[in-house]
């Protein structure tokens, strides 16, 4: 390893030693051995893999352990915005409003997309105006140094290892410097925030200059995002959510999308459009979610209201709030949009944004 090399990783440990605390691994000091032991692993199995010498090389030519990154992963904050307050963030009137110039300035490469892949352009625009507010995100590290800094914190090790050697692999069979590969903190990366794992199964060439650069590329992006998610099996006939009101007492138990039942079944239990009109006929099975919280905390103050009243009937039961509690229908495709993030307040963000690029 060259002096240069070497010198960037001394200062990079002494960064760690002084902001132990930061990351807390419980050793008390940066392991030199167990940084070299972790090199040198990604070496072997990356020869293993079949990764060119010339890329393994470049990987491991200046490895930096980052202090910042592993804070952010011991400290990644609880999610507490409501869901109306999460929607005003997401769906905003900035972001629709740049969807709608990006509709624009692609038509062409959108019209492709769904000519390939029969994913909508309202769609694509609302994933890419989610996940990286249309290309404006500027990744903030070099991904090869973010994945060695949670190889070694070792919470995740297995994971970030495989996520490393997709990366290398991708860097690899598209010819990309792999030192000029950016991306989150917990390595994401391009105008969607593919992981390497995803971009090496789902990549596609959007631009037909025969590789695969979802960094650089607007259009090997927007091919990839649409293949991810023809392959999760996207259908366009279908809605993704419906907008619904429910009793004031609904049991709230079946409100976080899990309980799937026929459209007929929860129109019997009360469920109506949110104009108050009948839910559509139709044979598919939906679930339903609803901000739970916020709920519940409404219900407690009806009921703490109702025992400074001294109301008898709030001594044994739940009083609900008197009025109607607004949630979404969710169809398959609202399923599938969990399969590329797993939250229900994305997934309705997703929707929403989409309906309003339409």
């Amino acid at each position: 390893m060259k002096y240069k090399a070497i010198k960037r990783i001394i200062c990079a440990m002494s960064c760690c030693i002084l902001s132990f605390s930061a990351f807390g691994n419980g050793r008390g000091s940066f392991d030199m051995d167990r940084w070299y032991e972790m090199l040198s692993s990604i070496r072997n199995q990356a020869a293993a893999q079949n990764i060119s010498q010339a890329t393994i090389k470049e990987t491991l030519r200046s490895p930096a352990f980052i202090p910042s990154i592993v804070k952010s992963d011991k400290n990644q904050a609880e999610f507490k915005l409501t869901l109306e307050e999460y929607l005003k963030r997401t769906v905003n009137p900035t972001r629709i409003k740049n969807g709608r110039e990006m509709y624009i300035t692609y038509p062409t490469l959108l019209s492709r997309v769904e000519s390939k892949y029969a994913i909508q352009p309202h769609v694509i625009l609302a994933f890419w105006g989610l996940e990286s507010n249309y290309g404006e995100y500027r990744a903030a590290y070099k991904l090869t140094d973010a994945f060695f800094t949670l190889i070694y914190e070792g919470r995740r090790q297995t994971f970030f290892t495989k996520q490393l050697l997709a990366l290398m692999k991708v860097a690899d069979k598209n010819n990309l410097d792999i030192n000029d590969i950016y991306g989150s903190w917990a390595g994401a990366m391009g105008h969607f925030q593919f992981i390497p794992t995803t971009l090496a199964q789902y990549g596609a060439d959007g631009n037909g200059d025969g590789k695969i650069d979802i960094i650089h590329s607007v259009g090997d992006a927007m091919f990839s995002a649409g293949n991810y998610l023809n392959k999760l099996g996207w259908n366009q006939n279908e809605k993704i959510v419906r907008k619904v009101m429910l009793p004031a007492d609904f049991n709230i138990d079946l409100l976080d999308g899990k309980t799937l039942k026929p459209l007929s079944a929860w129109a019997e239990m009360g469920v109506v459009n949110f104009d108050g009109s009948n839910l559509p006929i139709a044979d598919m099975q939906a679930g339903l979610v609803a901000d739970i919280r916020v709920i519940q905390e409404e219900r407690e103050s009806a009921k703490l209201q109702a025992v400074q009243n001294q109301d008898p009937n709030a001594i044994d039961t739940d009083v609900a709030p008197q009025k109607a509690i607004t949630a979404y229908l969710t169809y398959p495709n609202f399923y599938r949009i969990k399969k590329w993030n797993s939250s229900n307040w994305y997934a309705i963000a997703i929707a929403l944004l989409a309906d309003k690029l339409k």
